[in-house]
């Protein structure tokens, strides 16, 4: 007996050695260095991580800089990172030191998919060769050009058939909405649009989708603070792995059908010329043009010309049956400068500064990605104020720029007059940054800005859209990767 009693105050005197050793090393390795921005004081291992709202982090985090400034520091798992909230700190940070905050931090889940590949996550030398390729590829094959808008009023037209099939009766646009945009970019990448009956079309965009939704929950979250661990367990965070796998064995599925009937000579879209690339930088993997980054690359071309504009289109849906007075208007403005038969073009854009504004108001008060994707520090530097070391993660709040109450009257409010003048002309707003800014700019925003506007005149050309009797609107978002709408129904009915 009294051997064991030995043994077990020794297993105790072990265990509190081993936590009291453990948490010494997580102090001193979350010591902040002198000038470091102040922040919240996290618990031990974890920091922060359970202070936030797992549907709407950007509002915990706005809310920090009213206790701590502008420029603060938090820590989320093991990583300690600072946050930039307000337009004037935001500007500073990605526009005017723009090329010290250029790089992606390093992160558990990104490193496990693309393993410093892709587009939007890469870093360095392979990042700027692929972004410069994909615009120079993008632009051969249409983006900013009238033959890319015939494709997008071809598309609407698509559309606007399976709408007139629900006869005026409810119906929740997602599904719609995804693959119409998605088709766009569908057109771009793969040199192709998809049939709307397609059952592997719908299964990508399903997959697409819950990947999306998954990267902004708390499994994504802890999964970034504790991937040993998580990698282990069961849990939602396993399907984005999985999700990626069977999108990934789609395209390599696309690569064998298409290695046989390529004609090197004449790309027919971004695939195609990516293979070329391919063949001519053999020699330089350095440079990303390889078969893995191929995939991970028109993967993130296809989410991101999918998703965040088809969320968009769903928030001002969402907006016109909330505001049948806005509606209204709008289709005034398009009665007049347009006519009830004849498409819409980007030309007309300018001779209709109302429907511009509400495009405009829907992607501020949408607010889809209010944390943006996050920075780091290349080098040493000072931001508000505050030391910086190279290394640092930057929380870029674009939240707090969309709603800055320095920047906007009454931000919370849906009012598309915030972008006219005095005389009804369209303003253009500095603090309007969806896109984000600076060299990490959205790649696709010039095809954003069409789509929006093109596919939103087109419906309210042809449709007038209200909620089903007795239904009042909600304008909470559902939270995830996008801050998406609360899925609704609607009713179309023909003009």
């Amino acid at each position: 007996m009294w051997l064991y009693s030995l043994l077990e105050l020794d297993l105790k005197s072990l265990v509190l050695f081993l936590f009291a050793y453990l948490l010494i090393t997580d102090f001193l390795k979350q010591r902040k260095p002198s000038g470091f921005p102040p922040g919240p004081r996290g618990l031990p291992f974890v920091g922060s991580v359970f202070s936030l709202d797992p549907k709407l982090p950007h509002i915990y985090l706005t809310r920090l800089a009213e206790v701590f400034g502008n420029v603060y520091s938090i820590r989320l798992g093991r990583e300690k990172m600072v946050c930039v909230v307000g337009y004037e700190t935001v500007k500073e940070a990605l526009v005017t030191q723009a090329d010290c905050f250029v790089s992606r931090p390093p992160s558990s889940l990104a490193e496990r998919i693309y393993s410093g590949n892709g587009l939007f996550l890469s870093s360095g030398i392979l990042w700027k060769k692929q972004r410069r390729f994909a615009l120079s590829t993008l632009r051969n094959f249409g983006m900013g050009k009238t033959s890319l808008e015939s494709f997008i009023i071809e598309e609407s037209r698509f559309l606007q058939e399976e709408i007139e099939c629900e006869k005026g009766n409810p119906f929740n646009p997602h599904i719609l909405l995804n693959k119409a945009v998605s088709n766009i970019i569908c057109i771009l990448v793969f040199g192709r649009r998809f049939d709307y009956a397609d059952h592997e079309f719908e299964t990508l965009l399903k997959l697409l989708a819950e990947i999306l939704y998954l990267e902004g929950t708390i499994w994504a979250l802890l999964y970034e603070s504790f991937p040993k661990v998580m990698k282990v367990l069961p849990g939602p965070h396993n399907r984005i792995f999985g999700n990626y796998d069977r999108l990934s064995d789609f395209l390599v599925e696309d690569l064998k059908r298409r290695n046989a009937e390529r004609d090197p000579s004449g790309p027919r879209d971004y695939i195609d010329s990516f293979l070329a690339e391919m063949e001519k930088n053999a020699e330089d993997p350095a440079l990303g043009f390889h078969q893995k980054n191929l995939i991970l690359c028109a993967l993130d071309l296809f989410l991101a010309g999918t998703e965040t504009t088809s969320t968009t289109l769903r928030w001002a849906l969402l907006f016109m049956i909330k505001y049948p007075h806005i509606q209204s208007k709008v289709q005034d403005e398009i009665d007049r400068v347009i006519g009830p038969s004849r498409p819409p073009s980007m030309t007309d854009r300018a001779s209709m500064p109302y429907t511009n504004a509400v495009v405009h108001e829907v992607q501020r008060k949408g607010n889809i990605l209010p944390l943006g994707v996050p920075h780091m520090a290349d080098r040493d530097t000072s931001l508000g104020g505050y030391f910086i070391p190279k290394g640092t993660p930057l929380i870029v709040n674009l939240h707090s720029v969309l709603f800055d109450e320095k920047e906007w009257h009454m931000p919370d409010i849906f009012d598309p007059e915030r972008f006219l003048d005095s005389n009804g002309n369209f303003a253009k707003k500095d603090a309007f940054l969806p896109f984000s800014a600076g060299k990490r700019v959205c790649l696709g925003e010039q095809l954003a800005r069409a789509e929006l506007f093109l596919f939103l005149t087109c419906f309210l050309q042809k449709f007038s859209f209200s909620p089903p009797p007795g239904v009042e609107p909600s304008l909470e978002p559902e939270g995830g990767g996008t801050m998406a709408p609360i899925p609704f129904k609607i009713c179309a009915h023909p003009r």
